[in-house]
């Protein structure tokens, strides 16, 4: 794979081994719920997007300003797309998952164990928002953000959605490297459900965990709401306004995506996955999607993910970012799929967890990830112009004054974006060491 150093750390060898991305390597109408558009499907090569290559904008996020950690388990997933469920344990490394969670935890502070990575993570959040230079302390609760959008009760189905041995990864590193109590956990999807196989997997290995969804019962507690408490930034029209108290009442949130796109925006990655905790109905057909989508021309707008990213319960709470790539998907729904020809992954699942402290660069990445690998995916053109908006929202190219609290507090940048230099080489500013801008750095482990 060119422009990467190719360090191989051995067939399930113990440890990992980083390949750092560096000098040396590497909508809709206002009212109109996303399925009832009409996609613009793009037929001619290349995708158009809001910022050039290698140009960031805004002001990169963490202890490694800017950086994305990318795992890469090559044998994580091996689902072939006939018989049976995607997130089937036979087809899936719980191994494998466990190890994404901690290489990229590592990876992403520098550390050398998922317990120091876990305390950078707590001290960063901590002093941040001004609560002390302090780690975690017992009874603070840590609130984690799943996106289960394709589920319609609390019955499997074989659609994507968070994948189970990915949730279970995260539980494990938690509580056992993180130090954060079972009971003081919890695993949010308000607006959806969270389905038998995922619920019963986490629940067997972590019974006192809290399982919060839109309905409850079944062992589920039912989400409640705190009214009004988003105040857009402009005028939404009926947008929900409700933030689940799972979040509201948290200390720490924890956002984790994953990799897909979405009719409407292109893409659907952290910024979206924040529309989840909103007081929304469980069938998106009854909700609201105002100002979700980019313009057609690309000329700037505000988009309402802007508001999400910023306001002090979502963004300003969130310590960590998570794009869950082990299958990845083209579309919103449906199966996963198609398989992957980008190298490294050469025809097979993407087998990838991405982290960050910077909301607006691992989504940049996975833009630049899905858009390249499937740059017909519908309505792809300027999926970035929220992620310029965020970077800049301070001054933003729109000119929309975000104040998603409306307490006359102003958003500065929440994060740094940019496009990479090319699909192969994978490159971004910090990487050819030109300072500010993204960080990707890789680690693999081969797992067949």
């Amino acid at each position: 794979m060119k422009g990467l150093q190719h360090v191989n750390s051995g067939r399930r060898s113990a440890g990992y081994v980083f390949r750092a991305v560096s000098l040396a390597a590497i909508a809709f109408a206002a009212v109109m719920p996303a399925a009832c558009a009409q996609p613009e499907i793009r037929t001619e090569l290349p995708v158009r997007q809001t910022l050039a290559p290698l140009s960031p904008v805004g002001e990169a996020r963490g202890v490694n300003p800017g950086r994305v950690a990318w795992s890469h388990a090559p044998g994580a997933a091996s689902w072939d797309g006939g018989d049976g469920f995607w997130f089937d344990d036979a087809f899936n490394s719980q191994q494998a998952c466990d190890w994404l969670v901690e290489s990229a935890l590592c990876t992403l502070t520098g550390t050398q164990s998922a317990a120091e990575a876990w305390n950078v993570l707590f001290v960063s959040s901590n002093r941040e928002r001004q609560r002390g230079d302090r780690g975690y302390e017992v009874g603070e609760t840590v609130t984690i953000k799943i996106n289960n959008n394709n589920t319609y009760s609390h019955d499997d189905n074989g659609e994507i959605n968070a994948s189970p041995q990915m949730v279970l990864a995260l539980l494990r590193s938690l509580v056992g490297q993180g130090g954060v109590p079972q009971v003081n956990i919890i695993v949010a999807e308000p607006s959806r459900y969270i389905t038998d196989y995922l619920f019963d997997k986490c629940h067997m290995a972590f019974p006192e965990v809290r399982y919060l969804d839109n309905s409850g019962g079944d062992g589920r507690v039912k989400a409640e709401y705190r009214a009004d408490a988003m105040v857009y930034s402009q005028d939404n029209g009926q947008l929900a306004r409700g933030i689940a108290t799972a979040f509201t009442d948290a200390d720490y949130v924890i956002n984790m995506a994953l990799l897909k796109g979405h009719v409407g925006q292109g893409v659907t990655l952290c910024g979206k996955n924040w529309y989840g905790t909103m007081s929304i109905h469980s069938d998106w057909r009854r909700n609201f999607h105002n100002n979700f989508n980019q313009s057609r021309d690309g000329s700037p707008k505000y988009i309402t993910f802007v508001d999400f990213m910023g306001h002090g319960y979502l963004g300003g709470k969130c310590m960590l970012y998570l794009v869950d790539g082990l299958y990845g998907c083209r579309n919103v729904g449906g199966k996963p799929g198609p398989k992957w020809s980008m190298e490294p992954f050469g025809g097979n699942w993407p087998c990838s967890l991405f982290a960050s402290q910077d909301p607006v660069a691992i989504d940049m990445v996975g833009v630049d990830f899905l858009t390249n690998e499937f740059p017909d995916m519908p309505d792809v053109d300027y999926s970035d112009m929220y992620l310029s908006e965020a970077a800049q929202a301070g001054n933003a190219p729109s000119g929309t004054v975000y104040d998603p609290e409306g307490d006359g507090m102003r958003l500065g940048s929440l994060g740094v974006a940019e496009h990479w230099d090319n699909a192969t080489d994978k490159r971004y500013s910090r990487n050819l060491g030109r300072g500010d801008g993204i960080e990707l750095v890789l680690v693999e482990k081969d797992f067949r």
